[in-house]
């Protein structure tokens, strides 16, 4: 077992300074002292070249070199189905402003954009992923029911010239329809969307004062707050507004549009980093998307498997005083400590590890861990559907 320092992203849409999991993340992990002015939005654990951990121990060797040199710690399941990477990236987000709504590409769709624009797309590789919240988190996924979209073209000024719908006897096709729809937004002309916008503020702040708003309603007048004019208001009205507890997971498949909202989450997805703009190829997704629970496997741990086959998340909660064992696998696991302090024990080492603490194990490793307060971590490794039926 290998501790990691990792890296950081520091987009706009993070948490600033203290207030950010990933900045006091960072701190213990690496040391660096935190910026109270930055903006602290991602923290990866994995190989991925944008932003590769390292080695602890061993000079500044990255994982992903390491795991080159030794392809044994991946397992032949793993080498075999991927090669000699790990499949898939762990992340901890700490999102302070919406981000722009985005889809990531399916595999086909992936290859193409690496190949035209390498600079941009910078892997070939499709980005199914899985949010599992760890404070309240909000999120915009999937394409909203028909039923919803009929209130939409009622409410929204303009909504003839930015909203073109076709009726077949009075029902929407929405599959069709609501791609169309989406995809046709994103080029409205920029003064029709900055009136249309004008025209809904303004009557949702007048009846702001004489009735209660839907939280979509609430959520647009927060969005217009953050982003003045931008047609990604106007998008949000046709995306589900997803609201999770903490331990709620949801998982986004290829080419499925969404935007997080605030909140602060763990992230697990397909080793990739490609981001597609809204409004191309979006999937179309019938009703609410799904809110995953997870599944226990005993008192301390429950497991979040996703309909992907990269991955699978394992969140555990200790209890002063308690242990845990996580079995040998044929494949690997990434782990990372959120709060607490404990030790993780294989065959042959010993690590303390506290908040911040990052670590790979190799496939066939046997992980006890303890603690004598508690201890709050993650484990990500491949879905077990494929190491234990390759």
């Amino acid at each position: 077992m290998a501790k990691l320092n990792c890296s950081i992203q520091s987009y706009d849409w993070g948490r600033i300074g203290s207030d950010s999991q990933v900045a006091r993340l960072f701190e213990s992990n690496c040391g660096v002292r935190i910026d109270e002015t930055k903006h602290y939005a991602e923290f990866w654990i994995g190989t991925h070249v944008s932003g590769p951990s390292v080695l602890q121990r061993i000079g500044n060797v990255s994982l992903r070199d390491w795991i080159l040199q030794n392809p044994k710690v991946l397992g032949d399941v793993v080498v075999d189905k991927w090669g000699i990477d790990l499949p898939f990236l762990l992340k901890v987000l700490s999102v302070g402003r919406s981000l722009s709504i985005q889809a990531h590409p399916d595999k086909d769709l992936a290859g193409l954009l690496h190949k035209l624009q390498p600079n941009t797309y910078k892997d070939s590789n499709h980005k199914p992923e899985m949010a599992l919240a760890l404070t309240e988190f909000e999120a915009l996924c999937g394409f909203i029911s028909s039923e919803e979209l009929d209130v939409v073209l009622k409410s929204v000024p303009c909504a003839d010239q930015i909203l073109t719908v076709n009726q077949h006897n009075g029902e929407v096709k929405e599959a069709r329809v609501l791609r169309s729809i989406f995809t046709k937004l994103m080029s409205v002309n920029h003064e029709v969307i900055s009136k249309a916008l004008s025209g809904l503020i303004n009557r949702l702040t007048r009846e702001n004062k004489i009735r209660q708003l839907t939280s979509k309603e609430e959520l647009v007048l927060k969005l217009e707050k953050q982003y003045p004019n931008d047609v990604g208001v106007l998008a949000a009205l046709l995306l589900n507004h997803v609201k999770l507890e903490p331990s709620d997971a949801l998982y986004i498949a290829a080419n499925e549009p969404h935007a997080y909202l605030k909140g602060e989450c763990i992230e697990c997805m397909a080793a990739s980093d490609n981001v597609v703009r809204a409004g191309l190829t979006p999937k179309y997704i019938d009703g609410l998307p799904e809110i995953l629970k997870g599944v226990p496997l005993n008192q301390y741990v429950r497991r979040y498997p996703p309909p992907f086959e990269e991955f699978e998340v394992d969140q555990c909660v200790l209890d002063q005083g308690a242990s845990v064992v996580f079995p040998t696998l044929p494949g690997p696991s990434v782990f990372v400590v959120i709060s607490g302090e404990g030790s993780m024990l294989t065959s042959s080492c010993e690590e303390s590890v506290s908040e911040g603490a990052a670590l790979f194990a190799p496939a066939g490793t046997e992980v006890r861990v303890s603690t004598d307060s508690e201890l709050r971590f993650y484990r990500a490794g491949v879905n077990n559907k494929v190491l234990l039926n390759p």
